[in-house]
Protein backbone atom coordinates (compact mmCIF):
# COMPACT_ATOMS: atom_id res chain seq x y z
CA UNK A 1 0.00 0.00 0.00
CA UNK A 2 2.70 2.68 1.01
CA UNK A 3 4.33 2.28 -2.33
CA UNK A 4 2.36 1.14 -4.92
CA UNK A 5 -1.01 2.86 -4.01
CA UNK A 6 0.32 5.95 -2.08
CA UNK A 7 4.08 7.07 -2.56
CA UNK A 8 5.22 5.50 -5.42
CA UNK A 9 2.18 7.06 -7.71
CA UNK A 10 2.95 10.60 -6.29
CA UNK A 11 6.95 10.63 -6.73
CA UNK A 12 6.37 9.23 -10.42
CA UNK A 13 4.28 11.97 -11.03
CA UNK A 14 6.99 14.50 -10.36
CA UNK A 15 8.86 13.68 -13.26
CA UNK A 16 8.68 15.94 -16.19
CA UNK A 17 7.07 14.21 -19.08
CA UNK A 18 5.23 11.74 -17.84
CA UNK A 19 1.52 11.48 -17.30
CA UNK A 20 -0.37 10.00 -13.84
CA UNK A 21 -2.25 7.50 -15.62
CA UNK A 22 0.42 5.87 -17.72
CA UNK A 23 1.59 4.02 -14.52
CA UNK A 24 -1.17 1.18 -15.62
CA UNK A 25 0.59 0.19 -18.18
CA UNK A 26 3.97 -0.05 -16.10
CA UNK A 27 1.85 -2.07 -13.92
CA UNK A 28 0.12 -3.95 -16.11
CA UNK A 29 3.89 -5.36 -17.30
CA UNK A 30 4.93 -6.21 -13.84
CA UNK A 31 1.78 -8.53 -13.31
CA UNK A 32 2.64 -9.97 -16.93
CA UNK A 33 6.41 -10.75 -15.65
CA UNK A 34 5.05 -12.19 -12.03
CA UNK A 35 2.30 -14.15 -13.82
CA UNK A 36 4.64 -16.31 -16.47
CA UNK A 37 6.93 -17.11 -13.57
CA UNK A 38 4.58 -17.67 -10.96
CA UNK A 39 3.54 -21.85 -11.71
CA UNK A 40 6.91 -22.49 -12.54
CA UNK A 41 8.16 -21.37 -9.32
CA UNK A 42 5.29 -22.83 -7.31
CA UNK A 43 5.95 -26.25 -9.09
CA UNK A 44 9.81 -25.93 -8.16
CA UNK A 45 8.73 -24.84 -4.59
CA UNK A 46 6.57 -28.09 -3.59
CA UNK A 47 9.47 -29.75 -3.14
CA UNK A 48 10.66 -30.29 0.73
CA UNK A 49 12.93 -27.49 1.74
CA UNK A 50 12.47 -25.16 -1.33
CA UNK A 51 9.93 -22.95 -1.06
CA UNK A 52 11.41 -21.07 2.37
CA UNK A 53 14.18 -20.45 0.01
CA UNK A 54 11.89 -19.18 -2.85
CA UNK A 55 10.52 -16.83 -0.22
CA UNK A 56 13.32 -15.56 0.79
CA UNK A 57 14.94 -14.36 -2.65
CA UNK A 58 12.08 -12.82 -3.66
CA UNK A 59 11.73 -10.84 -0.33
CA UNK A 60 15.20 -9.94 -0.33
CA UNK A 61 14.32 -8.55 -3.88
CA UNK A 62 11.65 -6.55 -3.13
CA UNK A 63 13.39 -5.13 -0.34
CA UNK A 64 16.17 -3.83 -2.37
CA UNK A 65 14.34 -2.02 -5.08
CA UNK A 66 12.36 -0.55 -2.93
CA UNK A 67 15.25 0.13 -1.11
CA UNK A 68 16.56 1.82 -4.50
CA UNK A 69 13.67 4.04 -4.84
CA UNK A 70 15.14 6.41 -2.00
CA UNK A 71 18.30 7.17 -4.68
CA UNK A 72 16.23 8.13 -7.83
CA UNK A 73 15.49 11.88 -7.27
CA UNK A 74 12.96 13.24 -9.76
CA UNK A 75 15.41 15.97 -10.32
CA UNK A 76 17.46 13.27 -12.19
CA UNK A 77 15.40 13.38 -14.42
CA UNK A 78 15.63 8.96 -15.04
CA UNK A 79 11.67 8.18 -14.91
CA UNK A 80 12.92 5.27 -17.02
CA UNK A 81 15.30 3.37 -14.71
CA UNK A 82 12.54 4.60 -11.69
CA UNK A 83 10.00 2.48 -13.60
CA UNK A 84 12.66 -0.94 -14.42
CA UNK A 85 13.20 -0.56 -10.05
CA UNK A 86 9.33 -0.16 -9.65
CA UNK A 87 8.99 -3.48 -11.86
CA UNK A 88 11.50 -5.46 -9.94
CA UNK A 89 10.25 -3.87 -6.93
CA UNK A 90 6.65 -5.53 -7.73
CA UNK A 91 8.27 -8.91 -8.89
CA UNK A 92 9.70 -9.62 -5.17
CA UNK A 93 6.80 -7.82 -3.93
CA UNK A 94 4.23 -10.47 -6.04
CA UNK A 95 6.78 -13.54 -6.01
CA UNK A 96 7.34 -13.40 -2.20
CA UNK A 97 3.70 -13.30 -1.68
CA UNK A 98 3.48 -16.38 -3.75
CA UNK A 99 5.16 -18.67 -1.45
CA UNK A 100 3.83 -16.35 1.80
CA UNK A 101 -0.27 -17.70 0.82
CA UNK A 102 0.95 -21.07 0.18
CA UNK A 103 2.25 -21.28 3.68
CA UNK A 104 -1.34 -20.86 5.01
CA UNK A 105 -1.60 -24.33 4.23
CA UNK A 106 1.01 -25.07 6.47
CA UNK A 107 0.25 -23.48 9.84
CA UNK A 108 -3.27 -24.11 10.08
CA UNK A 109 -6.58 -27.06 8.93
CA UNK A 110 -8.98 -26.14 6.66
CA UNK A 111 -11.27 -25.11 10.04
CA UNK A 112 -9.53 -22.21 11.00
CA UNK A 113 -7.89 -21.19 7.36
CA UNK A 114 -10.50 -18.60 7.57
CA UNK A 115 -9.79 -16.60 10.84
CA UNK A 116 -5.93 -17.27 10.13
CA UNK A 117 -6.13 -15.76 6.57
CA UNK A 118 -8.17 -12.93 7.46
CA UNK A 119 -6.08 -12.13 10.80
CA UNK A 120 -2.98 -12.37 8.70
CA UNK A 121 -4.50 -9.76 6.26
CA UNK A 122 -5.89 -7.67 9.40
CA UNK A 123 -2.47 -7.08 11.32
CA UNK A 124 -0.82 -6.76 8.06
CA UNK A 125 -3.55 -3.64 7.48
CA UNK A 126 -2.89 -2.44 11.15
CA UNK A 127 0.77 -2.96 11.49
CA UNK A 128 1.20 -0.77 8.37
CA UNK A 129 0.09 2.08 9.68
CA UNK A 130 3.53 2.57 11.59
CA UNK A 131 5.63 3.15 8.81
CA UNK A 132 2.87 4.74 6.65
CA UNK A 133 1.79 6.94 9.31
CA UNK A 134 5.55 7.72 9.74
CA UNK A 135 6.46 8.51 6.54
CA UNK A 136 3.42 10.86 6.24
CA UNK A 137 4.74 12.97 9.04
CA UNK A 138 8.13 12.67 7.54
CA UNK A 139 6.43 13.85 3.84
CA UNK A 140 3.90 16.65 5.90
CA UNK A 141 7.23 18.18 7.86
CA UNK A 142 9.46 18.13 4.59
CA UNK A 143 7.40 19.86 2.24
CA UNK A 144 4.16 17.91 0.41
CA UNK A 145 5.52 18.76 -3.14
CA UNK A 146 9.62 18.04 -2.53
CA UNK A 147 10.44 14.99 -3.28
CA UNK A 148 12.90 13.90 -0.04
CA UNK A 149 9.87 13.02 1.87
CA UNK A 150 9.00 10.30 -0.14
CA UNK A 151 12.50 8.95 -1.06
CA UNK A 152 13.03 8.53 2.88
CA UNK A 153 9.59 7.02 3.08
CA UNK A 154 10.55 4.53 0.40
CA UNK A 155 13.88 3.69 2.72
CA UNK A 156 10.96 3.49 6.17
CA UNK A 157 8.69 1.00 3.97
CA UNK A 158 11.79 -1.31 3.10
CA UNK A 159 13.43 -0.92 6.77
CA UNK A 160 9.72 -2.57 8.10
CA UNK A 161 9.44 -5.15 5.11
CA UNK A 162 12.69 -6.51 5.82
CA UNK A 163 12.55 -6.49 9.42
CA UNK A 164 9.40 -8.33 9.35
CA UNK A 165 10.35 -10.81 7.07
CA UNK A 166 12.75 -12.69 9.52
CA UNK A 167 10.20 -13.69 11.79
CA UNK A 168 9.23 -15.50 8.65
CA UNK A 169 12.12 -17.21 7.74
CA UNK A 170 13.12 -18.33 11.32
CA UNK A 171 9.75 -19.84 12.63
CA UNK A 172 7.37 -20.85 9.99
CA UNK A 173 8.18 -24.60 8.27
CA UNK A 174 6.49 -26.69 5.18
CA UNK A 175 4.61 -29.34 6.41
CA UNK A 176 3.29 -30.57 3.39
CA UNK A 177 5.50 -31.28 0.34
CA UNK A 178 6.79 -33.76 -2.44
CA UNK A 179 9.97 -35.30 -1.22
CA UNK A 180 12.77 -34.58 -3.55
CA UNK A 181 13.69 -36.62 -6.32
CA UNK A 182 16.14 -36.73 -9.73
CA UNK A 183 16.08 -34.46 -12.17
CA UNK A 184 13.96 -31.94 -10.31
CA UNK A 185 13.46 -28.99 -12.73
CA UNK A 186 12.59 -31.60 -15.19
CA UNK A 187 10.13 -33.35 -12.87
CA UNK A 188 8.36 -29.27 -12.00
CA UNK A 189 7.49 -28.69 -15.37
CA UNK A 190 6.29 -32.41 -16.39
CA UNK A 191 3.97 -31.68 -13.03
CA UNK A 192 3.11 -28.50 -13.89
CA UNK A 193 2.15 -29.30 -17.36
CA UNK A 194 -0.04 -31.90 -16.05
CA UNK A 195 -1.69 -29.70 -13.63
CA UNK A 196 -2.48 -27.12 -16.75
CA UNK A 197 -3.76 -29.84 -19.05
CA UNK A 198 -6.04 -31.24 -16.16
CA UNK A 199 -7.10 -28.47 -13.68
CA UNK A 200 -10.17 -27.72 -15.93
CA UNK A 201 -11.01 -31.58 -14.20
CA UNK A 202 -10.70 -30.05 -10.97
CA UNK A 203 -14.25 -28.93 -10.91
CA UNK A 204 -14.49 -26.45 -7.92
CA UNK A 205 -10.80 -25.19 -8.37
CA UNK A 206 -11.28 -24.20 -12.09
CA UNK A 207 -14.74 -22.27 -11.52
CA UNK A 208 -12.58 -20.64 -8.38
CA UNK A 209 -10.08 -19.55 -10.50
CA UNK A 210 -12.96 -18.26 -13.59
CA UNK A 211 -14.26 -16.21 -11.32
CA UNK A 212 -11.45 -15.11 -9.60
CA UNK A 213 -9.28 -13.70 -12.45
CA UNK A 214 -12.94 -11.43 -12.92
CA UNK A 215 -12.83 -9.83 -9.68
CA UNK A 216 -9.82 -9.64 -8.28
CA UNK A 217 -8.62 -7.69 -11.20
CA UNK A 218 -10.94 -4.60 -9.92
CA UNK A 219 -9.59 -5.35 -6.58
CA UNK A 220 -5.88 -5.13 -7.53
CA UNK A 221 -6.73 -2.15 -9.89
CA UNK A 222 -8.41 0.20 -7.23
CA UNK A 223 -5.52 -0.11 -4.85
CA UNK A 224 -2.97 0.19 -7.81
CA UNK A 225 -4.57 3.35 -9.39
CA UNK A 226 -6.71 5.27 -6.96
CA UNK A 227 -4.05 7.81 -6.62
CA UNK A 228 -3.42 8.24 -9.75
CA UNK A 229 -7.37 8.29 -10.64
CA UNK A 230 -8.39 11.32 -7.70
CA UNK A 231 -5.44 13.01 -8.89
CA UNK A 232 -6.25 12.87 -12.35
CA UNK A 233 -10.33 13.43 -11.76
CA UNK A 234 -9.75 16.17 -9.23
CA UNK A 235 -6.92 17.73 -10.70
CA UNK A 236 -3.29 18.33 -8.84
CA UNK A 237 -4.54 21.30 -7.61
CA UNK A 238 -7.76 21.04 -6.51
CA UNK A 239 -6.97 18.62 -3.26
CA UNK A 240 -4.68 18.47 -1.03
CA UNK A 241 -1.68 15.51 -1.37
CA UNK A 242 -1.33 15.54 2.21
CA UNK A 243 -5.26 14.67 2.88
CA UNK A 244 -5.24 11.87 -0.36
CA UNK A 245 -2.62 10.18 1.54
CA UNK A 246 -4.51 10.73 4.73
CA UNK A 247 -7.51 8.74 3.18
CA UNK A 248 -5.19 5.83 2.58
CA UNK A 249 -4.15 5.82 5.84
CA UNK A 250 -7.38 5.79 7.12
CA UNK A 251 -8.20 2.72 4.50
CA UNK A 252 -5.70 0.95 6.27
CA UNK A 253 -7.90 1.36 9.96
CA UNK A 254 -10.28 0.34 8.77
CA UNK A 255 -9.87 -2.39 6.84
CA UNK A 256 -8.23 -3.78 10.15
CA UNK A 257 -11.39 -4.69 12.12
CA UNK A 258 -13.67 -4.96 8.71
CA UNK A 259 -11.22 -7.71 7.63
CA UNK A 260 -11.53 -9.83 11.15
CA UNK A 261 -15.41 -9.34 11.23
CA UNK A 262 -15.09 -10.60 7.52
CA UNK A 263 -13.70 -13.66 9.04
CA UNK A 264 -16.20 -13.73 11.67
CA UNK A 265 -19.07 -13.80 9.47
CA UNK A 266 -17.40 -16.19 7.33
CA UNK A 267 -18.08 -18.47 10.17
CA UNK A 268 -21.61 -18.00 10.49
CA UNK A 269 -23.01 -17.38 7.12
CA UNK A 270 -20.02 -19.02 4.88
CA UNK A 271 -16.72 -17.91 3.23
CA UNK A 272 -18.61 -17.86 -0.48
CA UNK A 273 -21.73 -15.09 0.88
CA UNK A 274 -19.00 -13.02 2.37
CA UNK A 275 -16.95 -13.22 -1.03
CA UNK A 276 -20.35 -12.02 -2.74
CA UNK A 277 -21.10 -9.29 0.05
CA UNK A 278 -17.01 -8.27 -0.82
CA UNK A 279 -17.57 -7.96 -4.50
CA UNK A 280 -20.87 -6.46 -4.41
CA UNK A 281 -19.44 -3.74 -1.90
CA UNK A 282 -16.47 -2.52 -4.71
CA UNK A 283 -19.65 -2.24 -7.73
CA UNK A 284 -20.97 0.14 -5.74
CA UNK A 285 -17.85 1.90 -5.16
CA UNK A 286 -16.73 1.89 -8.69
CA UNK A 287 -20.10 3.62 -9.25
CA UNK A 288 -19.43 6.14 -6.43
CA UNK A 289 -16.06 6.41 -8.13
CA UNK A 290 -17.14 8.09 -11.06
CA UNK A 291 -19.24 10.81 -8.97
CA UNK A 292 -16.52 11.81 -6.74
CA UNK A 293 -15.82 16.20 -7.31
CA UNK A 294 -14.82 16.92 -3.87
CA UNK A 295 -12.53 15.32 -1.50
CA UNK A 296 -14.67 14.43 1.18
CA UNK A 297 -15.94 12.48 -1.24
CA UNK A 298 -12.90 10.48 -1.57
CA UNK A 299 -13.29 10.04 2.16
CA UNK A 300 -16.50 7.76 1.80
CA UNK A 301 -14.94 6.15 -1.02
CA UNK A 302 -12.05 5.46 0.82
CA UNK A 303 -14.50 3.89 3.71
CA UNK A 304 -16.40 1.63 1.45
CA UNK A 305 -13.05 0.25 -0.27
CA UNK A 306 -11.33 -0.16 3.17
CA UNK A 307 -14.44 -2.29 4.53
CA UNK A 308 -14.02 -4.79 2.02
CA UNK A 309 -10.19 -4.77 1.04
CA UNK A 310 -8.88 -7.31 3.50
CA UNK A 311 -12.21 -9.46 3.62
CA UNK A 312 -12.19 -10.49 0.02
CA UNK A 313 -8.47 -11.07 -0.40
CA UNK A 314 -7.98 -12.98 2.69
CA UNK A 315 -11.34 -15.39 2.32
CA UNK A 316 -10.16 -15.73 -1.43
CA UNK A 317 -7.24 -17.36 -0.10
CA UNK A 318 -8.78 -19.59 2.72
CA UNK A 319 -11.19 -20.56 0.55
CA UNK A 320 -8.92 -21.59 -1.99
CA UNK A 321 -6.50 -23.13 0.29
CA UNK A 322 -9.50 -25.18 1.01
CA UNK A 323 -10.52 -26.71 -2.37
CA UNK A 324 -6.43 -27.92 -2.92
CA UNK A 325 -4.39 -30.68 -2.67
CA UNK A 326 -2.21 -29.74 -0.04
CA UNK A 327 1.06 -31.27 -0.78
CA UNK A 328 1.05 -29.28 -4.01
CA UNK A 329 0.13 -25.80 -2.45
CA UNK A 330 2.62 -23.97 -4.52
CA UNK A 331 1.68 -25.14 -7.37
CA UNK A 332 -1.92 -24.66 -7.21
CA UNK A 333 -1.23 -21.15 -6.02
CA UNK A 334 1.28 -20.61 -8.53
CA UNK A 335 -2.32 -20.84 -10.93
CA UNK A 336 -4.01 -18.85 -8.03
CA UNK A 337 -1.41 -16.11 -9.18
CA UNK A 338 -1.04 -16.60 -12.27
CA UNK A 339 -4.70 -16.17 -12.86
CA UNK A 340 -4.76 -13.42 -10.56
CA UNK A 341 -1.39 -11.48 -12.21
CA UNK A 342 -2.96 -11.73 -15.92
CA UNK A 343 -5.90 -10.28 -14.18
CA UNK A 344 -4.30 -7.04 -13.06
CA UNK A 345 -3.09 -6.65 -16.24
CA UNK A 346 -6.36 -5.93 -17.90
CA UNK A 347 -7.91 -3.59 -15.25
CA UNK A 348 -5.05 -0.83 -15.13
CA UNK A 349 -4.41 -1.00 -18.86
CA UNK A 350 -8.52 -0.75 -18.96
CA UNK A 351 -8.08 2.58 -17.23
CA UNK A 352 -5.12 4.25 -19.00
CA UNK A 353 -6.73 3.01 -22.52
CA UNK A 354 -10.05 4.07 -21.53
CA UNK A 355 -8.16 7.71 -20.37
CA UNK A 356 -6.20 7.46 -23.41
CA UNK A 357 -8.81 7.05 -25.96
CA UNK A 358 -11.71 9.68 -24.52
CA UNK A 359 -9.66 12.08 -22.42
CA UNK A 360 -12.16 12.25 -19.48
CA UNK A 361 -10.03 10.26 -16.40
CA UNK A 362 -13.80 9.79 -14.72
CA UNK A 363 -14.88 7.07 -17.48
CA UNK A 364 -12.10 4.94 -16.81
CA UNK A 365 -13.20 3.30 -13.40
CA UNK A 366 -16.77 2.64 -15.54
CA UNK A 367 -14.57 0.34 -17.61
CA UNK A 368 -13.59 -2.26 -14.51
CA UNK A 369 -17.35 -2.86 -13.57
CA UNK A 370 -18.14 -5.72 -16.11
CA UNK A 371 -15.26 -7.44 -14.52
CA UNK A 372 -16.75 -7.72 -11.34
CA UNK A 373 -19.98 -8.36 -12.34
CA UNK A 374 -18.45 -11.24 -14.16
CA UNK A 375 -17.04 -12.61 -11.58
CA UNK A 376 -20.09 -12.45 -9.19
CA UNK A 377 -22.05 -14.50 -11.53
CA UNK A 378 -19.36 -17.21 -11.90
CA UNK A 379 -18.85 -17.27 -8.19
CA UNK A 380 -22.24 -18.15 -7.81
CA UNK A 381 -21.91 -22.04 -9.38
CA UNK A 382 -19.55 -22.15 -6.47
CA UNK A 383 -20.68 -24.18 -3.61
CA UNK A 384 -21.24 -22.70 0.08
CA UNK A 385 -18.84 -25.26 2.06
CA UNK A 386 -16.09 -25.85 -0.64
CA UNK A 387 -14.77 -29.45 1.59
CA UNK A 388 -17.59 -31.15 1.97
CA UNK A 389 -17.98 -29.93 -1.70
CA UNK A 390 -14.60 -30.77 -3.53
CA UNK A 391 -15.35 -32.69 -6.62
CA UNK A 392 -12.02 -33.74 -8.34
CA UNK A 393 -12.86 -35.91 -11.55
CA UNK A 394 -9.92 -38.03 -12.77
Amino acid sequence: MAITTALFPIVFGMFDGVNHMDLGYFNSLASILVALLSPILGALADYKDKKMRFFTFFALLGFIATFSFAFISPASGQWQLLIVVYVMSCIGFAGANIFYDSFLVDVTTDERMDKVSTSGFAFGYISSVIPFGISLAVIFFMGMDLAIGYQIGFFITALWWGLFTIPMIKDVRQRHYIEPEPNLVGNSFKRLATTFLQIKNYKIVFIFLIAYFCYIDGVDTIIKMVVPYATSVLGSDSFNTFMLLAILLVIQIIAFPCALLYGSLAKKYSTRSMIIVGILTYIVACIAAFFISEMWHIFVLGAMIGSAQGGIQALSRSYYGKIIPKERSNEFFGFYNIFGKFAAIIGPFLMAFTTTVTGVAKYSILSIIPLFIIGLLVFLLLPKDPVANVEIVR
